[in-house]
């Protein structure tokens, strides 16, 4: 089966992006990874500090394992959003198919120096393993929670990466791979879509860079944005807060219908549904499907 580096430098020759989709728990795996295995197209499962928290990122490395097995399907695990050094080596340890340090609260010196040491480290545990953990970092703020918002968070604005800062950073620490801010946010806003992308800005960073790009906080942003974002350089995209949205609505839904039920396989199976419904809706356009 194809490695994580593969995939994503697949992806980056044919002008497509790999769907990254977060879980919090086996039902949102299963549903994220039907879908995959429908449209023939690899998947990478994010689980972040607190999704890692309540599922536990050994049981999580083997949730993946047991999914791509039964699936088919090259199915990914990634660390997602990791603000600490040494957990970053821990889950490189652990398995994990790539990590993100997530620096983008702190100054470019600190992020630089603590981004390359998880990257060095993850060479050093590499020496001899064809299993290589690719490294994230990331640059520019975008917020920190994968929820609904009444306005854009005042910190978020004005935060977006220069294409100087990006070629620094990618240069000073040898990362596999970038998160810029290019005007994408986490979380969705109520009612209407996210701000637009900066298009230019991208395909700017993704030249200057020469690594494949990635793009968090992908719910809410349009269609048009991400076929154009992916086109300028967005290798993976990042979607959370539309699965959230989307297991919550279904469950809902059920217990709605259905509100003495007690079983959870009788109202988490519409929760996976709907789910499942995004996330292929998501994967086709991503894949020019």
């Amino acid at each position: 089966m194809q490695t994580l580096r593969n995939v994503v430098e697949d992806a980056r020759k044919s002008g497509v992006a790999v769907g990254h989709f977060n879980i919090s728990d086996s039902t949102q795996l299963n549903a994220i990874a039907s879908a995959a295995q429908e449209l023939s197209v690899p998947v990478l499962i994010g689980v972040s500090d607190g999704e890692r928290e309540f599922i536990g990122a050994q049981k999580a490395v083997a949730m993946v394992a047991a999914a791509r097995a039964e699936f088919g399907i090259p199915i990914f695990l990634n660390a997602d959003h990791t603000h600490d050094v040494e957990k970053c080596k821990e889950l490189i340890d652990l398995g994990f198919d790539s990590v993100i340090f997530d620096g983008s609260k702190i100054g470019i010196e600190e992020n630089i120096a603590k981004t390359k040491e998880v990257k060095e480290y993850a060479l050093r545990q590499a020496q001899g393993d064809q299993h290589y953990v690719l490294v994230e970092g990331e640059l520019g703020y975008i917020g920190s929670s994968s929820k609904l918002l009444d306005a854009i968070p005042e910190d978020v604005t004005g935060a977006m990466t220069s294409v100087e800062d990006a070629k620094r950073f990618v240069a000073e620490t040898g990362i596999d791979l970038l998160a810029p801010a290019v005007g994408n946010l986490h979380g969705m806003l109520k009612g209407r879509s996210n701000p637009a992308l900066d298009i230019t800005r991208v395909a700017e960073i993704a030249e200057a860079v020469g690594v494949p790009l990635v793009l968090h906080g992908g719910s809410g942003i349009s269609d048009d944005d991400f076929k154009n974002a992916i086109q300028a350089g967005m290798s993976i995209v990042h979607i959370n807060t539309e699965i959230r949205v989307a297991y919550r609505e279904g469950i809902e839904g059920a217990l709605a219908t259905n509100p003495d039920e007690i079983a959870p396989y009788r109202y988490l199976d519409k929760g996976r549904d709907a789910v499942r419904e995004v996330v292929r809706q998501r994967l086709r356009l991503f894949n020019n499907l």
